[in-house]
This record gives C-alpha cells, structure tokens and sequence, in this order.
C-alpha cells in the first residue's frame, strides 16, 4: 500500500473528524521536548540508562519484529481478558481462540511486534513459538468469579517461569487509587527488578480503579491528570513501557477535591479538551517520553472497530506515543478479520504523512 493510499483510507476512517486530528498542532508540550519513538530509540534513549545490556538487546528485538520492524512504533496482541472477562465472554464471539495456538497465530499473521498472554497460555505453546515472535508474559490479574469483587490483581506466575519458557518481556497491572494499590506497587515493583536482572523488558497496566472516580456522568478514571499520575508511579518503578487506556477527559483531581495538582496542568500544559493534547500529556508524565506510551485498543464495539482503533493509533502517534496494544477489537472476530484491523492499525505507524503534532 503506498502513503497516499494510506493516507486516503486514513482520512476516509477518520470521517468528519479527519482534518482536526491529522492537522492539528499541540499547543501544551511541544514535540521538541519529548524523547519520540524511531528506530534509533534503543541507543539513543536507553543506552545510558541503568538497564542490563540484556534489556536493551530484547527491547531491541521487540522494535525489529513485525510489519513495523525498524519504524520505532510497536503494535502489540493482548488476550489475557479470558482470567478478568471470563473464557466465556472473551472467547465466545470466536471460540477458535478458546485454544492458545490461535492467539500467537493471530499475532505473527497480524504483523505484530509481540504477543502479550497470560502464563497459561504462552507456556502451551512455548516451544514452538516463543523463536517466532516475542513472548509478553502477563503476570498478574483480576478475577470477576470471586463474589463480590474487588478491585485488585494477584499473581498467577514468576518472573522466572516466563524467563524460562523465553519470553523476552514481562507486564503486569496495578489499579492505581483503589484500597489495594500500595500492595500492588510493592509487588511490580519487586517483579520489575527481577525481570531486569534477568534481561526482560517490563510492561506496566497503569490503570485507575476508585468508585469515587466516578462522578456523576463524568468517568475520571480516563482522565488526563489522573492517568497521567498513574503514569509517573509507573515510570516510577521502571516500567519499560507504560500502557495507558486513551485520556476523554480532564481534572479528577479538582472533582474529588483531594490530592495535590496545579492550575498549569489544566491551561499551559493541557489546553483545551483535544484528544491529542490530553495524549500528550499522557506521554510527558512518562519521563517525556523516556519510557514509551502505548495505548490500549479498548473494547470490541462491532462494526466501528476498525475506524475506532485507527483513530486511537492517530492519536497516540500524533501525541508521540510508540503505538498500540489492541486485542479484544481484533480477536474477537474471523482471524482474516483481526488480521485486517491489526493492518489498519500498523498503517497509521507506518504512514508518513501522519506526523508528530
């Protein structure tokens, strides 16, 4: 597909809100400021860190695999939804994916740099698999079957057992705000350690959970400020990568009335409501960009999903984000399916035309 042709379809997805998002120009952090994805991104952001050289040699075949090998950006398969979501409700939609052979296929068909599941399924398939594309192991998770539930993660592996099946990255989440999280961080933080000792890169879920984030028709768990703090306690505990669910909005911290901000966070550094400012903000809480942003994919609408996951890649790379990690929108229809939505994802990425604001 040439650029042209990929801008076209593109703009066309991108509907009447094509020329405000492929256009606009950031008015908070200007792009000059930020460490911004490319192929060099290895040496010439993480080299002089503290990171193993291992680490850097992983993260270095993470970028150089896939349809955006050498690009910089990432585009990454998520499906551990099956421990939170349930099997059921994950997989019914296409019970090809009930067997874990299907995940990793619907990753190396889709051109995608890595695979993120969870121990269960990676270690199914490891030996035959883990040489082709690169193992993500999910370490923790919910479960919506314990009655009433809770907003919490527990440990369904080590940091050992995904080093030993191969794989070359290690995630994990942590629900920021909720009653848990200071259990959690202590957890990751420690897992995190271990995974760079033992030359793996880290992922970190930087979720908010709090009913009190709530307020009234308004969601603050996807707010600029909020997940953008979140961010920085990611950051914090040496996440490689941080991924974020997109920002909508702004100011939880003056809606709970609690915690500490500033009114620069709301007018010189986030201007306006714009998705792609509120991104970016999401993205200078990550150290500038020293630890790249990616953005979560969400939940599979239908029909939509292709145009709604093109315009979350648009907004991620605009804003200076490394890419995307989008499952539910992909596996949860015919794997030619999927693998013509993870296309269209990676096609932003790879599309010149579409450029940093």
């Amino acid at each position: 597909m040439t650029t042209a042709a990929a801008s076209s379809d593109i703009a066309s997805l991108l509907g009447s809100d094509a020329d405000d998002l492929l256009s606009y120009t950031c008015k908070g952090f200007g792009k000059d400021s930020l460490h911004l994805p490319g192929p060099d991104f290895v040496d010439r952001v993480l080299r002089d860190t503290d990171r193993p050289v291992n680490v850097l040699r992983n993260f270095e075949s993470i970028m150089n695999c896939g349809r955006l090998a050498g690009t910089g950006y990432v585009s990454i398969l998520p499906v551990d939804q099956g421990i939170e979501h349930s099997a059921g409700a994950s997989f019914a939609p296409n019970p090809a994916y009930f067997d874990p052979e299907n995940i990793v296929k619907l990753a190396i068909d889709g051109g995608c740099n890595m695979v993120a599941s969870t121990l269960g399924v990676l270690g199914s398939v490891s030996r035959k698999y883990a040489h082709k594309i690169p193992f993500l192991v999910k370490l923790n998770h919910n479960e919506i079957l314990s009655y009433p539930n809770q907003y919490d993660q527990t440990r369904y592996g080590s940091v050992r057992q995904a080093f030993e099946m191969g794989a070359m990255a290690v995630g994990a989440t942590i629900y920021f705000g909720s009653e848990q999280s200071r259990r959690q961080i202590d957890e990751v933080s420690e897992m995190f350690e271990e995974a760079h000792a033992l030359g793996m890169v880290t992922v970190l879920w930087c979720y908010l959970r709090n009913s009190e984030f709530k307020q009234g028709k308004t969601d603050y768990h996807v707010s600029a400020d909020g997940t953008g703090q979140a961010n920085h306690l990611g950051v914090t505990i040496q996440a490689d990568i941080i991924k974020q669910k997109l920002a909508e909005n702004n100011g939880l911290y003056n809606a709970i009335k609690f915690g500490k901000t500033h009114p620069k966070v709301y007018s010189d550094l986030t201007p306006g409501d714009h998705p792609i400012e509120l991104c970016r903000y999401q993205l200078a809480t990550c150290y500038m960009g020293r630890s790249p942003l990616i953005n979560s994919g969400g939940a599979s609408s239908g029909a939509g999903d292709k145009a709604e996951a093109v315009r979350t890649a648009v907004i991620n790379k605009r804003a200076g984000g490394m890419g995307l990690i989008s499952g539910r929108k992909a596996f949860q229809r015919p794997m030619n399916e999927g693998v013509e939505l993870l296309h269209a994802i990676q096609d932003v990425y790879l599309d010149d035309s579409v450029t940093v604001a």
